[in-house]
């Protein structure tokens, strides 16, 4: 049901990273891409979605650098995005502006 004032909550979401709740539009979203013609040994190459529009299962990250350090380390985005290949998070980190050694 509708509030009679038009505003509504935002949902939140949880972050991969930190592990702390917050608002859908503060949070960057993240999406798995494959290439059609790959075959199972390739990595998947994660891709952000800033417009929240890709198709697919998301995983969800403040757009920080401790935030996305913590996700790689703990290996987040495979377990968020149901992925039993490797990721490649290179795109993710070139979109926060980080150097991916």
């Amino acid at each position: 049901m509708a509030d009679r004032t038009g505003l509504r909550d935002e949902p939140f979401r949880t972050c991969v990273g930190c592990r702390g709740s917050d608002s859908w539009s503060a949070l960057l979203r993240v999406v798995a891409a494959t290439d059609a013609g790959a075959g199972d040994t390739s990595p998947v190459t994660l891709r952000p979605d800033p417009r929240h529009r890709m198709p697919g299962r998301g995983a969800w990250l403040h757009p920080t650098p401790d935030c996305f350090q913590l996700a790689v380390r703990r290996k987040a985005f495979g377990r968020a995005l149901h992925l039993q290949a490797a990721v490649d998070v290179s795109a993710v980190a070139r979109h926060l502006g980080l150097q991916q050694a």
